[in-house]
Formats: C-alpha cells, sequence, structure tokens
C-alpha cells in the first residue's frame, strides 16, 4: 500500500515562485529516494476559523499564504529508507539552506491511506483538509470517508483519499495534532479530493452542500475542529 509524507506551510505571498522553482529544484533528489508523486498547492479559498484554520495551524502572517503539500511512496518502507538516506544526502543539506520560507512553521508527518478512490483524471484543483478523530472510531471513519468519496466522485471528483496519521512528530512552534487541537486517544486525518478545475469544485459543493444524504450522514469525529481550504496546484510530478 503507498504512503504519504503531508505537509503544511506559510510561505511569503512574494516567494511564490521562489518556493516553486524550489520545489522544483528538489524534485529529482526525492525521485532518486523513491517519490512517485509530488505536489505542490498554493493558497486559494481559505476561509477563517472560529477555533482554528489552516492559516492558524502554521502560524501564517499577513503576508503569508498556506501551501498544502504532500510527497507519495509505493509503501512506508520506501518512505523510512528515504528518510534514513536524506540524513546523509548533501542537496537535503543545500536544500534546507536555502528555504524561501519559515520551516520552523512547516508541519509535516507520515499517513497511511485508508481510503483511495482515483479515476485517473488530471488535478486543476484540491480541497485540502485535516480532521482530528479518535483512534477508536477508525473503521467508522473509514466507512464515512467512503460514502463522502462516492458523492464526491458522482460530482466530478477525479480522486479522494483519506489517510490516517502514522508518524506524526510534536513540534516546536506548532504540527499537525496542535493544528487540529487534537486530544487524548486522537489522530490526524490527512485527505484531499482532486478536481479537473475550481469551476468543477465549485458546483459540486454546491450540490453536495444541498445533498440531503450528505446531512443525515454521521460524523465520527468532532467537525468544529476540522480544517480546510481550496488549493491551486503549483507542481504536480
Amino acid at each position: 500500500m503507498s504512503y504519504i509524507e503531508g505537509f503544511v506551510a506559510a510561505v511569503p505571498k512574494a516567494n511564490k515562485e521562489a518556493y516553486r522553482e524550489h520545489a522544483k529544484a528538489a524534485l529529482p533528489m526525492f525521485q532518486d529516494l523513491g517519490v512517485t508523486r509530488m505536489v505542490e498547492s498554493w493558497e486559494d479559498d481559505i476561509k477563517d476559523g472560529k477555533l482554528n484554520d489552516l492559516r492558524m495551524a502554521v502560524n501564517a502572517k499577513s503576508d503569508e499564504e498556506v501551501v498544502f503539500s504532500w510527497m507519495e511512496y509505493p509503501d512506508k518502507a520506501a518512505r523510512d529508507a528515504a528518510t534514513v538516506k536524506m540524513e546523509n544526502d548533501p542537496r537535503m543539506g543545500e536544500m534546507m539552506a536555502n528555504m524561501p520560507f519559515d520551516g520552523k512553521r512547516m508541519i509535516f508527518g507520515g499517513f497511511a491511506p485508508l481510503y483511495d478512490e482515483n479515476s485517473g483524471g488530471t488535478c486543476g484543483y484540491i480541497d485540502g483538509c485535516l480532521v482530528p478523530v479518535p483512534e477508536k472510531n477508525k473503521a467508522a471513519f473509514t466507512t464515512y470517508a467512503k460514502k463522502s468519496a462516492a458523492m464526491f466522485m458522482e460530482h466530478g471528483a477525479t480522486r479522494v483519499i483519506d489517510t490516517w496519521g502514522d508518524d506524526i512528530p510534536d513540534g516546536k512552534v506548532t504540527d499537525y495534532r496542535r493544528a487540529v487541537h487534537a486530544e487524548d486517544g486522537e489522530t490526524v486525518d490527512f485527505g484531499w479530493v482532486e478536481w479537473p478545475s475550481k469551476e468543477t469544485r465549485d458546483t459540486a459543493w454546491e450540490k453536495i452542500m444541498s445533498d440531503e444524504s450528505m446531512a443525515e450522514m454521521d460524523h465520527p469525529f468532532d467537525g468544529k475542529r476540522m480544517i480546510f481550504g481550496g488549493f491551486k496546484p503549483i507542481l504536480d510530478e
């Protein structure tokens, strides 16, 4: 089964192109280490939350925007092996020394896919989310994710994936658990929906929100602490 390394970071708006070039330059190294797909997406539609939101998750400043990104590996063993190799790869040291953003506020971690529905279509827009889920509700959440995915795919999504927090380190400034105010006994779901375009996504959400079956679904998590937003891909290889 594949394995996901997920990231959320705050990047100065003025550094958008520098960030994309930085990621593009690092791509060959990650591919050498086993990454099969690397996606970087830039903030486009993030609503302010009362309790928390994606901007709060990385302590984004007024002149910064949020990046939602991930790398896909064939399995966890490949990811773990890559992590060890990175420690001794001079290319990693060079990349870390020239980051066009504050790496101390980047949150990251390893996630195991719970459900992955993929039509093979193109990705032109992304809805990304972080969800606090009681570990005891893993089976119920998987069922919920599958039902939600079916609805998204019906309305034009090209891929829907939910992944279960497997290796989430504690951060000094922020981290995934703090981002969703995770409580004892909870982990974090890192999930996203891929759409062919923003227009398709916007039309789909109008229909989904008016669908009675969505309102009737049981939510095996605290939706008030779920954070989400819309992003435009700036690198997908």
